[in-house]
């Protein structure tokens, strides 16, 4: 495959945060003379997820199977091999930490099968994580949340489908504050059995998190968080790399927008930096996110290889402590935030706009 100039963004300052010890830290920032050179992943640094070093730029496979709104049961699918392209060069590109799920499918088109199309046999330094809890049927419309007896199906179907004999990472998706004790120990028990490497969770509160630790490992949490999205949730991101484990933010580039993407009306702040830069709003939602810590790990989503090679280029793209403050206060003041049903509604009350992985 041709390799696609992509524009070096310059850089004014390096990342805010301070690395921790599982983290290497971020390339240096790059020159704007070298306006063609190919970024990839590595550009962002690097997480141990478990015992498996990522970079922190990685891939989220929801908006893969179709075009438009994603997770809708009347979704067109997505040409086959154009998704098939997609996820090759993001691997040519340094990706190693893929987000899927059985459930992220449209008529026609199943992610990972997609995925199990394009990369088996995988690379060694390949990451897969997929989620449980949630389901649809054949027709798209989705079902009660597993209880802790079906997990193990739901666990054996992702399994079937990636074509593998265990799971790198398998996130406990969840909705609503009750106790996920039964539901975890039931992942943790797979995870004892050897069919899952590492656990996390997905969608959920600070109690919860206590929760699974208690029972087992947990190497990351995945939630919805970005520019204006759900600020409320800075301490727990906080909390999570103070605890080493790492955060995996959803919704990054489509905010409010959610399953349908990004809306297209960014705020002021946001332009004006990516003006600054040369790059677009989506890489600063991008960068500004991975400078939330160096535990966070971003997994934007996309069909589209040049919306592919512009979020990997995200990685490199460094803002500067005034750039950050401004991006901060924008996100104090809620822009793109959907407080008030967040991520913890039912998927079943809007089942195409449900929160679920992604940009």
């Amino acid at each position: 495959m041709t390799t696609t100039p992509v524009k070096t963004t310059s850089a004014t300052s390096a990342a805010s945060a301070t690395p921790a010890a599982s983290a290497t830290s971020a390339a240096s920032a790059t020159s704007a003379a070298s306006a063609t050179e190919t970024i990839r992943a590595a550009s962002a640094g690097s997480w141990m997820l478990g015992d498996r070093e990522v970079h922190r730029i990685g891939f989220g496979a929801m908006r893969l199977p179709q075009t438009g709104r994603a997770l809708a049961a009347d979704a067109v699918p997505r040409d086959r091999d154009r998704a098939i392209g997609v996820l090759r060069r993001a691997v040519e590109l340094g990706v190693n930490h893929i987000d899927t799920a059985a459930f992220y499918f449209s008529p026609l088109r199943s992610a990972n099968e997609l995925i199990n199309r394009a990369l088996a046999p995988y690379p060694d330094d390949l990451v897969i994580t997929t989620k449980v809890g949630p389901g649809r049927d054949p027709s798209g419309a989705w079902l009660p949340h597993a209880t802790p007896e079906q997990l193990r199906g739901q666990v054996e179907e992702n399994l079937r489908q990636l074509g593998r004999d265990h799971l790198d990472v398998v996130n406990l998706r969840i909705v609503g504050a009750d106790s996920i004790a039964e539901r975890f120990g039931a992942l943790a028990e797979l995870r004892a059995a050897g069919l899952v490497r590492h656990l996390g969770l997905s969608n959920v509160r600070p109690e919860h998190l206590a929760e699974a630790r208690a029972i087992a490992p947990v190497v990351c949490v995945q939630n919805p968080y970005g520019i204006g999205v759900r600020p409320d949730q800075d301490e727990f991101v906080r909390t999570c790399g103070e605890q080493g484990i790492a955060f995996v933010p959803f919704y990054a580039i489509a905010g409010a927008g959610r399953t349908a993407g990004a809306r297209g009306t960014d705020a002021a702040e946001v332009r004006a930096v990516a003006r600054a830069h040369g790059a677009s709003a989506a890489q600063v939602r991008l960068a500004w996110t991975l400078h939330r810590g160096p535990h966070v790990l971003a997994i934007p989503g996309t069909g589209d290889l040049d919306h592919l090679a512009a979020n990997v280029a995200a990685g490199a793209l460094r803002l500067s402590e005034d750039e950050l403050a401004l991006l901060d206060r924008l996100h104090q003041g809620g822009d793109g935030d959907d407080r008030g049903d967040g991520g913890d509604r039912d998927d079943r009350a809007r089942p195409t706009e449900t929160a679920e992985a992604g940009s």
